[in-house]
């Protein structure tokens, strides 16, 4: 999904500006989707005026879906203004329950692939074709460089490949350290990826980190193909 937050009264519909505070777009198998979030952080219940308010705001503008995402929870007579629309009604953390899943599949897994498929290659006990052509001295700097990140390129390649291999079960939980750490020797992995407790924090802590790893691999490469 691809969010796009719009300043306070700058969307408009037939009726003339309208309060969103997130304008939401996703593309689903080629057809665009547009989802409203009204975010209330509230200390107290939210009562069924505002959601007929933000139920009409949807209706005109078309979406297909609105989130009203409240931090104290909702008043029973909010639950009956929602029932047979398409509202949902939910705390923060049910909001992100509902899209993790999503995220993870179309986003995080695909993005680790692209950005960090050479780290993982690396991750494998073969060694490049260039190999043979380094110096002696680089050729012990390359393979203390592999040992040093094989384990986070098998966790990585896990990570990426999770959706297909895995797709009827859960991703790991969070930190990797616990729900992982019988499964991977991770001393070497940073701890801004290993005990994140958030997959958008392991996703940027990862690319970051993953790149300079892939450039430290490719300078070794380049010394023999010129590339």
């Amino acid at each position: 999904m691809r969010l796009r937050r719009r300043g306070r009264e700058d969307y408009c519909d037939r009726t003339g500006n309208v309060e969103i505070d997130v304008f939401a777009e996703e593309l689903v198998r080629g057809r665009r989707y547009i989802v409203l979030c009204e975010c209330k952080y509230w200390k107290s219940a939210i009562p069924q005026n505002v959601v007929h308010g933000f139920r009409t705001v949807v209706a005109d503008t078309g979406a297909h879906k609105g989130y009203i995402i409240s931090m104290k929870g909702f008043q029973a007579g909010s639950f009956k203004a929602a029932d047979a629309t398409n509202l949902e009604l939910v705390t923060w953390e049910q909001f992100q329950e509902s899209f993790d899943s999503s995220w993870l599949i179309n986003f995080f897994s695909p993005k680790l692939l692209a950005e960090l498929n050479g780290l993982m290659t690396h991750a494998e006990p073969f060694l490049p074709l260039w190999f043979p052509n380094l110096s002696e001295d680089d050729k012990e700097a390359f393979l203390a460089l592999k040992e040093k990140h094989t384990e986070l390129g098998w966790l990585l390649q896990t990570l990426a490949m999770h959706s297909h291999t895995r797709s009827h079960l859960p991703y790991p939980k969070l930190p990797l350290s616990e729900s992982l750490g019988d499964k991977f020797d991770l001393k070497e992995v940073p701890d801004s990826i290993k005990n994140a407790m958030g997959y958008r924090e392991v996703l940027e802590s990862a690319l970051g980190y993953g790149a300079e790893a892939l450039a430290k691999f490719r300078s070794f490469r380049d010394k023999v193909t010129g590339q």
